[in-house]
Formats: C-alpha cells, sequence, structure tokens
C-alpha cells in the first residue's frame, strides 16, 4: 500500500507542469527593474544639472529618495500580509508607482510650465512609495505559484530566472537611459531628460498591463496576518508593562513582561531574532557606500573623459558596471573561490566573509579617493582672494605685438595670452602699447587694461580701445563641452555674424558696433563631438570639442572669406573613466561577499517564524545607509570631495575591525535549534553554504524552509 502511494505521488509530480503565470510575473519584473534603474541611473544628474542643485544637494535628495525605497518595504509587507494580499497589493502600488513615473517626465518638459522642483519632489515620492511597497511581493507571489515539495525543482529555477531578470533589467536600462538623455535633442535643449523619464514610465504601464493579462493564472492566496505586526505589538506591550510593573520580582529578559497577552514560543522567538539583529548594527556604513554610487561616484564620473573609440561612455552609464560584475562575481564565487576557501579554512565562516565585504567596501573608497586625488590635478585654476586672472585674444588674421608691465607679447593670427596669477588686491590698472602695423589701418595704440581680484577677464586690443568682458572658465556642472564665440566684424556697424554648429539647430548671433568689431556670445553647452562650423552661410571648417573643455571659437569675418579659430580656454578631461573599473569590482565583490552572506546568516540564524521580521530589518539597515549619507552630505565637513572619500573609508574600516572584534566568539545555530533553549554544550555549528545548498536541492524536495530561504535571498536582491 505504502509502494502504491508512492508511486503516485511520483505520477501526480510529473504531472505537474511549470506554472504558466510566472512568465507574466518575469517579465513584469523585468519591464519594473527597467523602469526603475531606467530613472534611478539620471536621476542625480538630473537634480544638478536641470534642477541646478548643488553637489551636495543633489546627493542629499537622492539619498533621501532611496531612504524612502527601503523603508516602504515594510508598509507593502504588512499591506499584503494583512490587508489586501499579495495581487491587489502589488496592482493598487504599481498603479501609485507609474503615476510617479509620469510626474517625474512632465516635470522634465518645460514647455508645460510646471514648477519642475515641486514635481520632481512629489514624483519622487509616489515612486518611492510604488517601489518600495511592491519589494516585498513579487518574489513572494511567485513563489505562491508553485506546488511544494511536487514542483521544488521548479521553484529553484524561478528564483535563478527572477534574479537573473531584474539584473539584466538594471543592466539594460543603465546603458539605455543615458543614451536617451544625452543622444536626442528635444525642446531646444541638446539633452533630453523628458525623453529618458517617459521611457521607463512607459515600461512601468507595460509592467501593470502584463501583470493584469495573467491574472487568471495566478494562484492567490488570502492575507494571514504580518508577523512584523505581532512583533511590534508583543515588544511595545513588553516595554509598557516594564514601565508601569510595581512587582518586585525582576523577569530575566524585558520582553518577558509581554508574557500575560503573548505566546510564549513568540516572545522566545523574537529575542533569538534580536540577539541576531544586534549583529546588523554594522550594517548602515557599508551601505552608505554602496548606496553612493547614484550620487557621488557619478559625480566624479563627470570629470573624467569617457572616450572609448568613437564611443562616449557617459558618467551616469558607469553604473551599469555594478549589476554586471555582480552577475560575473555571484557564480565564480560560488562554484570556485568560496570551496577553495572552505578547504584552506580561510574565511569560511559567514561572519568572516562579512567582514571581509566590509573592508573591501571601504578598499573601493580608497580606490575612489585616489582616483579623486589625480582628478584634482586638472580641475581648472580659478581666481583666488589676492590674485587675477588676465586673457587677451587677438581674433584678427594677422600678427600683432604688445608691451605690457615691460613684457614683449608677441601674437600670431588667433593667438591667445594668458596669465592665470597676477598678484594683485583690488583693481589694479595695467599700462600696453599695441603694434597693429601688420593688420592695416591704424599701426599704433595704447591704453589701459584692469585685472579684477578673484575675477578672469578677457580683452580684445582694438585701435580705439579695448573690448573687455567677464570670462567664464571653471568646466560646465553637466560635464559637457561648453564654447562661446569671439567675433571680430570687418564689415559696416550692425552687420550681423552668425555661427552655426552643425546638427545642433542653435545659431550663436553678434552684431558689430560702431565702437567695436569685437563681440561676444554667451557660453553654451554641447555634446562632446566634431562639428562643422558655418559662419553667415558659408562652411568655415570644423571643429572637435571634447568632454570637460571651455573653448571660445574665434571667427573673422570680411567682405571676401570668414576664417575660424577654436582656442581652448580650460583643458578637457584627462583621466580617463574607466580609471574607475577598480572601484566598481571592488564593491561589487564586496557586495557579493556580505549581501548574500549576510542574507543567508540572517536567515539560518533565527527561528521560522522571524524571516519577515529579519527580511524587514535587513531593509531597514539599507535605510538607515542612506541617512548616515545624507548627514554627512548635510552637514558639509569637508572642503573637497576627495576627503571625504576617504573619510567614508576609514570609518568603514574602523566600524568593521570592530564588528570583527565583537563578534569572534559568536556561536552559529541552525534556526531549528531554537526550538528548544541552546544548551552550553553547544558548539559551533557552520552554517551550510549556498553552493551545497543548490546541490542539495537538485537531488532532494525542498521543505517549506528551504524555499523560504530562497524567496528571501532573491527578494532582497530586488
Amino acid at each position: 500500500m505504502t509502494m502504491v502511494l508512492e508511486v503516485n505521488k511520483e505520477e501526480q509530480k510529473k504531472k505537474l507542469k511549470y506554472p504558466k503565470a510566472i512568465i507574466f510575473i518575469v517579465c513584469m519584473e523585468f519591464c519594473e527593474r527597467f523602469s526603475y534603474y531606467g530613472m534611478r541611473t539620471i536621476l542625480s544628474l538630473y537634480l544638478k544639472n536641470k534642477l541646478h542643485f548643488s553637489d551636495d544637494s543633489s546627493t542629499v535628495i537622492y539619498h533621501i529618495f532611496m531612504m524612502f525605497i527601503y523603508f516602504f518595504p515594510l508598509f507593502g509587507a504588512i499591506l499584503a500580509d494583512s490587508m489586501l494580499g499579495r495581487f491587489k497589493t502589488i496592482f493598487y502600488l504599481s498603479l501609485v508607482y507609474a503615476l510617479g513615473q509620469l510626474i517625474l517626465a512632465a516635470g522634465a518638459v518645460p514647455p508645460l510650465g510646471l514648477p519642475t522642483r515641486e514635481i520632481t519632489m512629489t514624483g519622487l515620492f509616489f515612486i518611492a512609495v510604488g517601489t518600495g511597497g511592491i519589494k516585498p511581493c513579487v518574489s513572494a507571489l511567485g513563489g505562491d505559484q508553485f506546488i511544494l515539495p511536487e514542483q521544488d525543482k521548479y521553484l529553484v529555477t524561478f528564483f535563478s530566472i527572477f534574479c537573473f531578470t531584474l539584473n539584466a533589467g538594471a543592466l539594460l536600462s543603465s546603458f539605455l537611459a543615458p543614451e536617451l538623455r544625452n543622444n536626442i535633442a528635444c525642446f531646444g535643449d541638446q539633452e533630453c531628460y523628458s525623453i529618458a523619464f517617459a521611457a521607463p514610465a512607459i515600461l512601468m504601464i507595460a509592467a501593470i498591463a502584463i501583470f493584469l493579462v495573467g491574472r487568471p493564472l495566478y494562484i492567490i492566496k488570502k492575507p494571514t496576518g504580518n508577523i512584523i505586526v505581532d512583533v511590534a505589538k508583543c515588544m511595545w506591550h513588553a516595554i509598557c508593562q516594564k514601565w508601569n510593573s510595581k512587582q518586585p520580582i525582576k523577569r530575566k529578559h524585558w520582553l518577558d513582561y509581554a508574557d500575560d497577552q503573548y505566546n510564549p514560543k513568540l516572545i522566545s522567538d523574537i529575542k533569538m531574532a534580536l540577539r541576531t539583529l544586534k549583529v546588523f548594527l554594522a550594517f548602515p556604513m557599508f551601505w552608505a557606500l554602496v548606496e553612493q554610487l547614484g550620487s557621488r561616484w557619478t559625480f566624479q564620473a563627470t570629470r573624467m573623459d569617457g572616450e572609448i573609440g568613437s564611443f562616449l561612455l557617459k558618467a551616469d552609464q558607469m553604473q551599469m558596471a555594478n549589476p554586471l560584475f555582480i552577475m560575473i562575481f555571484i557564480p565564480l564565487m560560488e562554484a570556485v573561490i568560496y570551496p577553495i576557501m572552505t578547504k584552506l579554512k580561510f574565511i569560511d565562516k559567514p561572519l568572516q566573509r562579512i567582514t571581509t565585504g566590509g573592508v573591501l567596501g571601504a578598499i573601493a573608497f580608497i580606490f575612489s579617493g585616489l582616483v579623486e586625488l589625480k582628478l584634482t590635478t586638472t580641475y581648472p585654476v580659478l581666481p583666488t582672494n589676492g590674485y587675477a586672472q588676465l586673457r587677451i585674444f587677438n581674433p584678427r588674421d594677422c600678427h600683432m605685438s604688445i608691451l605690457m608691465n615691460n613684457q614683449s607679447i608677441l601674437m600670431e593670427p588667433f593667438a591667445l595670452w594668458e596669465d592665470h596669477n597676477v598678484k594683485i588686491t583690488g583693481n589694479q590698472s595695467i599700462p600696453y602699447f599695441a603694434n597693429f602695423s601688420e593688420c592695416g589701418g591704424t599701426e599704433e595704440a595704447n591704453g589701459f587694461i584692469t585685472a579684477v581680484e578673484k575675477q578672469a577677464t578677457s580683452y580684445v586690443i582694438e585701435p580705439s580701445f579695448p573690448y573687455v568682458y567677464k570670462d567664464h572658465i571653471n568646466k560646465s556642472e553637466s560635464g559637457n563641452p561648453a564654447i562661446r564665440v569671439l567675433s571680430y566684424n570687418t564689415l559696416q556697424p550692425d552687420a550681423v555674424t552668425e555661427v552655426e554648429l552643425s546638427g545642433t539647430h542653435h545659431v550663436f548671433q553678434t552684431k558689430r558696433t560702431k565702437f567695436h568689431a569685437t563681440q561676444i556670445t554667451p557660453l553654451k553647452e554641447f555634446s562632446p563631438g566634431k562639428y562643422s562650423i558655418k559662419v553667415n552661410g558659408k562652411d568655415a571648417g570644423r571643429i572637435d570639442i571634447k568632454i570637460g573643455g571651455v573653448y571660445t571659437l574665434q571667427t573673422y569675418v570680411t567682405l571676401d572669406s570668414v576664417k575660424i579659430s577654436l582656442v581652448t580656454v580650460t583643458p578637457s578631461n584627462s583621466v580617463h573613466i574607466l580609471w574607475l573599473l577598480p572601484q566598481y569590482i571592488t564593491i561589487a565583490l564586496a557586495e557579493v561577499m556580505f549581501c548574500v552572506t549576510g542574507l543567508e546568516f540572517a536567515f539560518k540564524q533565527a527561528p521560522s517564524s522571524m524571516k519577515s521580521f529579519l527580511q524587514a530589518s535587513w531593509l531597514f539597515t539599507v535605510a538607515f545607509g542612506n541617512v548616515i549619507v545624507v548627514i554627512i552630505a548635510e552637514a558639509k565637513f569637508f572642503e573637497q570631495q576627495v576627503s571625504e572619500f576617504f573619510f567614508f573609508a576609514g570609518l568603514t574600516a574602523l566600524d568593521f575591525l570592530l564588528f570583527a572584534m565583537l563578534t569572534r566568539s559568536y556561536k552559529y545555530h541552525n534556526s531549528t535549534d531554537y526550538d528548544e533553549p541552546p544548551t552550553s554544550d553547544e558548539k559551533n555549528i557552520p552554517l551550510v553554504s549556498l553552493e551545497k545548498q543548490q546541490e542539495q536541492l537538485k537531488n532532494s524536495p525542498v521543505d517549506e524552509e528551504t524555499a523560504q530561504l530562497w524567496e528571501f535571498t532573491h527578494e532582497i536582491a530586488y
């Protein structure tokens, strides 16, 4: 009879097919992750370049947004488990999510005339509620579609596909969103954030549509209550009872005061969970590092040269290196590195690997600090107290000589003379004598030019009196090259000079006056690259402007011809962006060692009833990591970014050094050990590695707890 039952079970197991509903959940996941990462990748540059927040303010806004994203999963989990169920929670909060994406995209459309900053903040809040709220529900709904243990192998396959899908969506959108931002011109601007934000909004709407199409196929479970709510109530009741207690006998543990209303098993489980949570106290510092990939590290990349052959790697596209290297390192570590470490008994314990991950995070920030040290040598020299900068242009097709402060200057056609460090106090007039004998007309002229303290001033020496303007020498906030036109028009007064860069639909226009043949235009940012130049409709040549450079395009206009010459006022970025790879590789390796091991540790060291509570606590450490960044950025402790990078590295190294010392004597337990109180005879029990776990899953049924581990691990990665 027993054999017959076993045969029937095997036949039933073979008849169960892979749930078709998974196709819709995975496709929805891809679209949602594409939507989220596409928006997040370009967000920090949008705050800085278009909303004109400073680096510090942009960093603060970005990390407050990220903090909310990791706070609202608690709200979503309670809503799903206690009230609406997973399907309705995902659907309703996805609508909020899509609305936020649409609001954000609308705020980036200038013709609408909306209050951009206010609209952006509103959109970001809705996105945080939406993406945070569905975070704990999507993978859990996918797990609900399987019948265990009959479909155990299918479940393992699902979570692998799910994890790959979310990383693929992140990787693809991190590449495409900056391309949409940079390569499409709209509303008279060289960059189009409205299209770059609209694409993620469309993908989120598509995600909702795909999710709804699969509705008839889903196995939908009713809400059964949320352990997080029970834990919170129990802890609050214990605190109140202890505070109001008049009993002379003290309890062994403050949670024991709740035993008048709550099950002793729940109280015991909470105690065990709190024991594990003590380990979590060091974790926010690690997340403070990882979360800066989208803010400080992206701003750092804008000051670097992204040219790779004919392709320009944008600053925000460097973020795609993170999911790429994580996808490479996870199988490499599980299949090769961890087995070797285990055999050598070197960094083979979970807490050791977590510590190593934290130290690697600190090393990544040391790398970023070293890169920043190199970058500081390439930044433009700006005029400071006690100094002024002078530049003299010769926008003519002839030689001229100038005698100034007993210094003889011979200027070639279209040449630039400059002095970055003129020592003065206040304003200082400097006499000059100029010889125009090779230029025709008036042969000689003399006069004064004025150096202004803390200012860059540019001159064009003319026979009557010099043409002067305040120059801009700092690099653009966006990192794109900036250019202005210095036009010398030999035609009659009121003659107009029009200069057009090919493919930009922008025309620089100057108008000669009665007193000056020279005129200057405002600075204008363009994408780096080569451009054909037309002056008054005539082809005048080609120029090549590089990322980070500040240029003056000199034009010389006569009745018969036009000539141009591009002068570099501020050199372009010279440190290549690929020098960021060591820090990205190191932080990705740190994440793999810290995150995957940390999740397994948290899951195995707590009672099975506390898994959701630990999941929420883990996400809270990420939220508090963002709070750390906000505090440091808002406090403005450091004048230079390099000092902040080294500060984070040092603080994290100290954090995990203390972590390693305090956890040396930690005794490992399996969650099943908590069914009975620990005894003094317990020995260290090593955790089963994910690699061994996967191997076991291939050959044996998956019990409920192992299924929860897979769901827990992939849900956090999400």
